[in-house]
């Protein structure tokens, strides 16, 4: 099984070196702008705690959900002054074998990244009640029955359509042609609620504005255009051309590398696009994008993992209860949002941005209503 394994690798400076992993190889390359504190040391040092972490096929440099969660991780290993053993998973065959890896470490809490992970991280919980399994964007109810299938998961998880919901209001605004678009890899709750989010932020543009925009790319449920997975290839590409063909000029690619594609497409057609970035702020995480994205929406994983971590710590550390209930990232409490407009910020009108504050205000005392499947 180890040619299924991907080695993650690199120093983060000399602290936050990881474990060399005797089944899945080396640790993750030290992540641009997230430096070690001075001198490595904290005042919360934990030196029996380990922390590990494990990605889903997109990999720690995906400069989406899965580096955010690793900048979380390394960010709290950083202060309490201890190694952080991190996995990365080349695909789903990969994700068992990695856990069962990191098992065999005495990992005390596990990050897995993504819903992807949920059916192996359930699986590895059950069998190891004693660590702490942390579930980054899944509610580990593989049964669907409304509760977690193992109670020693933790999951993170983030209400990204009131975020998007702004996106949407904000590209209705923007469009000069009056017509915006969306695709995403595959129809899975995490990657619809981006998309859902964003058409009913603009179609309530439309309603309280009396401009008509028209959303392409997403009808609904489950019902829009698809790449069928996640990575940056010709089908991303080519899915972002097919909705450029339909006149948009603002596009949403929801699934990690996927909106490469869309750069890719918006290169070869020449045309005036503006892109929205997910999950992180493509501004700040690929330079490529600067000159066409719009704005990102935004979850707030880097902090809500850290958080975690650090209370795992402290429970580990002093046999205090550990809070297993989810955590859900809002509005509210600043788990989701969208990014500045950075370079598009005289090319949006006058009035938007106190225009969004409004709506925020609006999602956030209820009185705009956003469905999504965390209701």
């Amino acid at each position: 099984m180890n040619n299924l394994r991907k080695a993650v690798c690199g120093s983060v400076a000399a602290l936050l070196s990881a474990s060399i992993l005797t089944a899945c190889g080396s640790e993750p390359e030290d992540k641009a702008g997230d430096k070690p504190s001075a001198g490595g040391e904290s005042s919360a040092t934990a030196p029996d705690f380990k922390p590990c972490i494990v990605s889903d096929a997109g990999g720690f440099d995906d400069k989406s959900f899965n580096q955010l969660s690793y900048e979380g991780a390394k960010q709290a290993a950083d202060e309490l002054g201890v190694k952080l053993t991190a996995v990365e998973s080349n695909s789903e065959n990969d994700y068992a074998p990695n856990l069962e890896s990191l098992v065999a470490e005495g990992c005390d809490s596990i990050v897995t990244v993504g819903f992807a992970l949920s059916a192996a991280t359930v699986e590895s919980a059950k069998a190891n009640p004693d660590i702490i399994y942390i579930l980054i964007d899944d509610a580990a109810d593989n049964d669907f029955n409304g509760e977690k299938d193992a109670e020693n998961v933790k999951p993170l998880l983030y209400d990204t359509a009131q975020a998007a919901f702004l996106a949407g209001y904000a590209a209705a605004d923007y469009t000069k042609t009056g017509v915006v678009g969306t695709y995403g890899g595959q129809p899975y709750p995490t990657v619809t609620i981006f998309m859902d989010g964003f058409k009913q932020g603009a179609e309530y543009y439309s309603k309280e504005k009396g401009k008509e925009v028209k959303v392409v790319g997403f009808e609904g449920g489950d019902k829009g255009v698809f790449t069928g997975g996640f990575e940056a290839n010709e089908k991303a590409t080519n899915t972002a051309t097919q909705l450029l063909d339909q006149d948009v000029d603002v596009i949403l690619p929801v699934g990690g590398p996927i909106y490469q594609g869309a750069l890719t497409a918006i290169d070869s057609t020449g045309k005036d696009v503006a892109l929205i970035g997910v999950d992180a702020d493509f501004f700040e995480t690929d330079p490529n994008t600067q000159d066409v994205v719009l704005t990102s929406i935004l979850k707030n994983m880097k902090v809500s993992t850290y958080e975690a971590i650090m209370a795992a710590s402290t429970s580990v550390s002093d046999g205090s209860e550990f809070d297993f209930s989810p955590y859900i990232g809002t509005l509210e409490n600043d788990g989701v949002g969208i990014a500045p407009f950075h370079n598009f910020e005289s090319k949006v009108s006058d009035s938007l941005a106190g225009e969004l504050d409004t709506v925020k205000a609006g999602i956030i005392d209820g009185s705009i209503k956003v469905d999504s499947y965390l209701k």
